[in-house]
């Protein structure tokens, strides 16, 4: 499987590669306290962040993933990201992951971007499973993953320890019925 630098665009959003120019956004995002309530990174310096653009580069570089930032196509507001990770070519499976500013909120957004990047998990990389690691109290996230068809596939208790307590993580998947 080779990875498509491509760009993606939706109705409403542009899906671009993250670059090394977009640590300012990523940094405004994953210091964002509303958003690393429920996410497993988060950093308390621009200078810190530097460590997730060499998770993105890393990704790409080794074939294991790729990510992009979302933004408005009508202004090319930076709204969040989005993308794959753990990408497994023997068992034809990766991991997604997304964020997005508190301020988009409710929009439908993710979902929008979601459907993207899954149809292209799919169809171009020819994956048949795609996963997504929530946590339990992550009631939003559920939510859209449920709305993009994803199934619920069980809860795995005290999966990682945040903020000083173990917590409950749920894994979704969604199975590629075409492959």
């Amino acid at each position: 499987m080779s990875l498509k630098n491509q760009d993606f665009k939706t109705n409403r959003l542009i899906l671009k590669k993250v670059q090394p120019t977009d640590q300012q956004d990523i940094f405004r995002g994953l210091s964002d306290p509303e958003i690393i309530k429920y996410y497993g990174v988060s950093y308390t310096s621009f200078e810190d962040t530097r460590e997730q653009m060499n998770w993105y580069s890393n990704l790409e570089k080794t074939g294991s993933g790729l990510w992009w930032t979302i933004g408005l196509k009508e202004n090319s507001n930076f709204c969040g990201a989005i993308g794959y990770n753990d990408l497994q070519e023997e068992n034809r499976k990766a991991e997604i992951g997304f964020w997005l500013l508190p301020k988009f909120w409710g929009n439908g957004f993710i979902k929008e971007a979601a459907e993207v990047l899954i149809e292209y998990l799919f169809k171009d990389l020819n994956l048949h499973r795609v996963e997504a690691f929530i946590e339990s109290q992550n009631h939003n996230s559920s939510k859209v993953l449920k709305k993009l068809g994803f199934t619920c596939e069980g809860s795995m208790r005290d999966y990682e320890f945040k903020n000083g307590e173990f917590i409950d993580v749920e894994i979704y998947a969604i199975i590629n019925s075409d492959s």
